[in-house]
């Protein structure tokens, strides 16, 4: 059993291979290093037409669509603040 957690990906609504997850966490990694926030471009170049990193279940996943529009990484709501975010007042 390898030592690091398990890195889900789930294309339209299926879970890949562990082994194949990882890779693609891997090459989804080093995209968003050279290009920061650019998850359109990442999408493209796998052939896809979106994804979406996420947190289920204190696990990181990428939900991974052949038809899903993609979304802004990092999305904001009107008032600037990252969605789900509480005010501090």
């Amino acid at each position: 059993m390898s030592s690091q957690g398990p890195l889900t990906v789930v294309l339209d609504g299926a879970p890949m291979p562990e082994d194949q997850a990882r890779a693609f966490w891997d090459r989804f990694s080093t995209h968003m290093d050279a290009h920061p926030g650019d998850l359109a471009g990442f999408a493209r170049a796998e052939g896809f037409a979106s994804v979406h990193p996420t947190v289920e279940e204190g696990r990181a996943v990428l939900l991974v669509s052949r038809t899903g529009t993609q979304r802004p990484y990092g999305s904001k709501d009107n008032r600037g603040r990252a969605k789900g975010q509480r005010s501090s007042r």
